[in-house]
């Protein structure tokens, strides 16, 4: 069962704060890898190539699990699992240059648009803390 997001989530997910995906190997070892991310509406997006071990993995396993930390502060943290649901296909980069710009202010620099893919995740359980601990200086 999908589970809403919460605005601390929110925030998180719409600064340009990196987040870690882990997917399922095929044999349930897991797999970790630095990723940007997107909203749209409840929904976490995740833009990669069809070729990726993440996109790979998440096609046999739709299972996944994020953790986000904020940039400014790394103490404003949070915990996402659930699943992919929608692999939509970004040939046009429409998607990945939308998250690139909110990271790097500029389009997704590799401009190979065959087997680019969005992967939505819909979180059933999240957790978002903010640690009591003063970022560092």
């Amino acid at each position: 069962m999908a589970t809403p997001l919460t605005d601390g989530l929110k925030a998180l997910l719409d600064g340009p704060n990196f987040a870690h995906l882990a997917t399922l190997r095929k044999n349930g070892a897991p797999q970790v890898d630095p990723v940007w991310v997107g909203r749209e509406g409840d929904r976490i997006l995740v833009g990669t190539g069809e070729g990726t071990v993440k996109a790979k993995n998440s096609r046999r396993d739709p299972r996944v699990a994020l953790s986000i930390i904020g940039f400014r502060n790394p103490y404003d943290e949070a915990m996402v699992r659930g699943r992919i649901v929608e692999r939509r296909p970004d040939p046009d980069l429409v998607t990945m240059d939308e998250i690139s710009r909110k990271y790097t202010g500029k389009e997704f620099p590799w401009r190979t648009p065959e087997g680019r893919v969005v992967l939505v995740i819909e979180p059933d359980h999240v957790k978002v803390q903010k640690l009591p601990f003063d970022p560092p200086a």
